[in-house]
């Protein structure tokens, strides 16, 4: 399957809306103006570091390859998380491994997010998450109370499930099915390569593209509040620092109508 041509557009690190359509790179090639970020602990069980105290530098400003990128640094977990909230969307994010692990290769797009720092592992804000750890990239988690609907195939031991276009849709979340789905195809590129992620976001319903490839669809995104789901339709985007070094290249976004009907089939 064909790459996408990548972007040459910059970090997209302060969202200023949508006053026009087309992809729209807003990184101010300085600093993380637009975004707050928030620190875990050091140690399990331990005390947060807490909201834009970045003493460790998890996330900075960098040089690579001639451009200005994102590092994220990967050594303990942690968030940078818009400002702004966005709906009805398509996000465009270019990013590769770099050579530092502490734990493992992982990290996610975390999207819809919504409410306090810490709901969701003990660090992150309650959403949806495009996994981007290696081998799992594409995947669905449903993170803090989130919830949301996937047709899927369940493995023979129960303990996989796997997106499927004509599988039974299934609920996912705290106190659902499962809170992993799974995808079916794996489209990342060997580490050392760029991947090209785009997430399309309208009503309730989400697609996750990895390198051209569809791997999820999302329906009826809601979150849970007292046993019940209300529906979920936007948020403010989250990117994780979770045990491995990461250079974002580029992330952009646009306004659409409509998901692209070519990625539900």
């Amino acid at each position: 399957m064909k790459k996408l041509i990548l972007f040459s557009g910059v970090l997209l690190i302060a969202f200023g809306g949508f006053a026009k359509k087309g992809m729209k790179p807003l990184f101010n090639g300085k600093d993380l103006e637009g975004w707050n970020t928030f620190i875990g602990p050091k140690e399990k069980g331990g005390t947060p570091i807490g909201l834009n105290v970045d003493p460790m530098k998890i996330f900075t400003v960098t040089e690579l390859e001639g451009a200005k990128v994102l590092r994220i640094s990967g050594e303990i977990n942690a968030s940078i998380a818009s400002k702004k909230e966005y709906r009805n969307y398509h996000i465009r994010m270019v990013f590769k491994w770099g050579d530092k692990m502490t734990t493992q290769f992982n990290s996610g797009l975390l999207y819809h997010s919504y409410g306090e720092f810490g709901a969701g592992l003990g660090v992150w804000m309650s959403s949806h998450e495009f996994q981007l750890c290696t081998k799992k990239m594409g995947d669905s988690y449903c993170m803090g109370k989130s919830y949301f609907e996937i047709p899927v195939v369940k493995s023979s031991d129960g303990k996989t499930y796997t997106y499927s276009p004509t599988g039974e849709k299934t609920t996912f979340g705290q106190g659902q099915t499962a809170a992993n789905g799974t995808k079916a195809v794996d489209f990342e590129n060997p580490k050392g390569e760029w991947n090209v992620i785009d997430l399309y976001c309208f009503g309730r319903t989400s697609v996750h593209v990895v390198n051209n490839g569809v791997t999820m669809v999302n329906y009826n995104s809601g979150k849970i509040e007292d046993g019940k789901v209300l529906p979920l339709t936007g948020g403010k985007i989250q990117i994780q620092s979770e045990g491995g070094e990461l250079y974002v290249k580029s992330l952009e976004i646009e306004p659409i109508k409509a998901i692209p009907a070519e990625l539900l089939k």
